[in-house]
């Protein structure tokens, strides 16, 4: 599929690094290194635009290596772009490391997926469908 973006980061578009890639990453877009202190956060700009299809959504991620390295992660993860969304890509990233971490320009910061999604309708009822589950909430189905 075709998405409309702009780049005013000066750094190449996202992309997919493997054929099998569902993510591609998104880049720091500062103007001068910011250092997140532990348990502070912060909206790193991308410099970039984009317009999505009427279905669609964009997905901010963490980045597996970044959160696992370095303790850093997107705190609102995933972080959705709707495709009315005209502004930049911010990325809402937070230090849970007990060490400060400096940002630079052009770091890879998070990553972007695209997905399609369903509009839902809502149909009320006075009662729902019996299952084995019923009501059983945060870890009912087992222990293992």
């Amino acid at each position: 599929m075709k998405i409309k973006i702009i780049n005013k980061s000066g750094h190449a578009l996202p992309s997919y690094e493997t054929i099998y890639s569902a993510g591609m990453d998104l880049r720091a877009n500062v103007p001068e290194p910011s250092t997140l202190q532990p348990l502070e956060r912060a909206i790193v700009k991308t410099g970039l635009f984009i317009e999505l299809p009427i279905g669609f959504e964009a997905q901010v991620r963490p980045r597996s290596g970044l959160a696992a390295k370095k303790g850093i992660t997107v705190l609102n993860a995933p972080g959705t772009i709707d495709s009315d969304y005209r502004g930049e890509i911010g990325v809402i990233l937070v230090n849970l490391s007990n060490e400060p971490f400096t940002i630079e320009n052009g770091e890879r910061i998070a990553q972007l997926v695209i997905a399609k999604h369903e509009r839902a309708v809502w149909e009320e009822v006075n009662e729902l469908a019996e299952t084995t589950r019923g009501a059983g909430g945060f870890g009912s189905t087992g222990t293992k």
